[in-house]
């Protein structure tokens, strides 16, 4: 009787198991549509000089992976890996490294820090890790009412800055390719939504990119792989920060992530092929963080 038990026991087990294996949270793509393991991911990105992580914002699954991949590779890197993210801005530099520290506490940092409203849940892990183990963590993105001043103005209105606020944001004027199809697209979008066409919107996409790389090529040290957090439009098809870092260092070696959402029961859709060197495909229905 104890033995025919152990038998069902072991039979439902490996069941459960099989359900799990067939009904996964994410599957992994490359660049050509294959399905890849993990793996395969973590080996190229340890190769890399500069890992693009783009994510979807309210997605867990971004932010699950964006922490374990972090996690194999720095000890795959004996710790040689810089952070950096969209999430914060370049005048929040300070109280970030302040909290790094230990200067700060963490009340202090997040009253005075202007956290996205999902960090606790999705980016606290990563900044978390980084001072727990002592790694750099950059704030790369331009402050938002500069931007702002860019949609309002274009990239003119940036003039008009201190060369001490100027020391926040790429150098200006910034390259600017209104053809690319990420910006292209922006306007296409807004068309599409009734807007009035404002050749200043995709402006201010570009200045946010151009920042980004700028502050990713400032911090960039021999030997170490720098490994950026942002949201996927900002490197899809290896445009947005790659294309501004391209103008400032050509030989870097850089492999890019990016999130999308597919049904997992289909092979990964046509228009997301290419589109990053590795893509994460998520179920519609995942559960968003906020």
């Amino acid at each position: 009787m104890r033995f025919r038990k152990t038998i069902i026991l072991l039979l439902v087990v490996v069941s459960l198991s099989s359900f799990r294996q067939d009904n996964p949270a994410y599957q992994l793509f490359n660049h050509k549509g294959k399905q890849v393991k993990y793996k395969k991911l973590l080996k190229e990105a340890e190769k890399a000089d500069i890992v693009f992580f783009g994510e979807l914002h309210n997605n867990p699954i971004s932010h699950w992976l964006q922490l374990e991949l972090t996690q194999d590779l720095f000890s795959l890197k004996n710790g040689m890996i810089t952070m950096g993210a969209e999430m914060f801005e370049s005048d929040n530099q300070v109280i970030l490294d302040e909290y790094l520290r230990g200067i700060k506490d963490k009340n202090s940092f997040e009253e005075e820090a202007r956290l996205w409203k999902n960090y606790k849940t999705d980016i606290a892990p990563l900044v978390e890790f980084a001072k727990e183990n002592k790694i750099h963590f950059v704030a790369t993105n331009i402050p938002r009412r500069y931007a702002s001043m860019v949609f309002r103005g274009g990239f003119e209105a940036l003039d008009a800055l201190s060369n001490e606020t100027k020391a926040l944001i790429a150098p200006l004027p910034p390259a600017y390719d209104p053809e690319l199809p990420g910006y292209k697209n922006m306007m296409d979008m807004m068309a599409g939504h009734g807007g009035e066409p404002n050749e200043n919107f995709p402006k201010a996409q570009a200045i946010k990119d151009a920042t980004m790389a700028y502050f990713i090529h400032k911090n960039l040290e021999e030997g170490k792989l720098f490994i950026h957090f942002h949201g996927t439009y900002h490197s899809d098809n290896y445009e947005g920060i790659l294309w501004y870092l391209k103008l400032l260092r050509p030989d870097l070696k850089m492999l890019t992530i990016a999130t999308t959402e597919a049904d997992k029961s289909r092979r990964l859709i046509q228009e997301k092929r290419g589109v990053a060197d590795f893509v994460i495909a998520v179920p519609p229905n995942m559960t968003k963080t906020h």
